[in-house]
């Protein structure tokens, strides 16, 4: 808050009331804490809900992890670019429950082409949010058809198939379930995402902003 805060406030309204700046230490520090607790039910009996949120039917294996790595860096750069977009008409910045929602519902969408080749798309109550999840799924579609493409110009045809989007998708959505805090103005999924995929300035970069600008896959 750049001023004096009670630790109780802080805690208590921390990304619940508060727009904290994500460099704060003290959301550092509770974001650590919370990534560990995450770690740690995630070992745990998850109830009904968290069981259907992370599509339990999706198996992702090590080996799809390592053979479609470039697709899923592909999705987490749309999302992280979904996040940077100008959203000067809004009337909030993206937070971690907007990519959460798109990414359950971009799944959802694909779970259903998987197993009846039917195009759905969930409904969504709210309008605003409604809105934004079309506005990150358009982001993700055009990476995705935009990786075929490449696919098609180099070997000479498509070899990714829905499935292997659809477990993509399931894999960043646990992962953004790992990494946000679950409260109302969370920004920790999203700005995990900048850290991966740092926004460049200048198309050229001194020897001092080179360190600060590599990709971490």
């Amino acid at each position: 808050m750049h001023g004096k805060i009670c630790p109780q406030c802080c805690g208590e309204q921390r990304e619940v009331t508060l727009d904290c700046p994500s460099d704060c230490p003290y959301l550092l520090q509770a974001r650590e804490h919370a990534t560990a607790h995450n770690a740690k039910a995630q070992n745990d009996q998850p109830g009904e809900r968290d069981r259907e949120a992370l599509f339990p039917e999706v198996e992702i294996t090590q080996q799809f992890l390592y053979e479609r790595e470039h697709l899923i860096l592909g999705l987490s750069f749309a999302l992280a670019k979904s996040a940077r977009a100008d959203r000067s008409l809004a009337d909030r910045p993206l937070m971690d429950r907007d990519l959460i929602a798109a990414l359950s519902s971009l799944a959802k969408s694909y779970q259903t082409l998987v197993n009846s080749s039917l195009i759905y798309e969930p409904p969504t109550a709210n309008l605003g949010l409604q809105n934004i999840i079309r506005d990150i799924a358009r982001e993700v579609e055009t990476m995705v058809r935009e990786f075929r493409e490449a696919e098609q110009q180099h070997i000479g045809h498509t070899r990714l198939r829905d499935s292997e989007v659809l477990k993509a998708l399931v894999f960043l959505l646990r992962l953004g379930l790992g990494r946000t805090s679950g409260r109302p103005k969370s920004r920790a999924f999203v700005d995990f995402l900048f850290a991966q995929f740092p926004e460049k300035h200048s198309a050229i970069a001194t020897p001092e902003e080179a360190g600060s600008r590599i990709v971490i896959p």
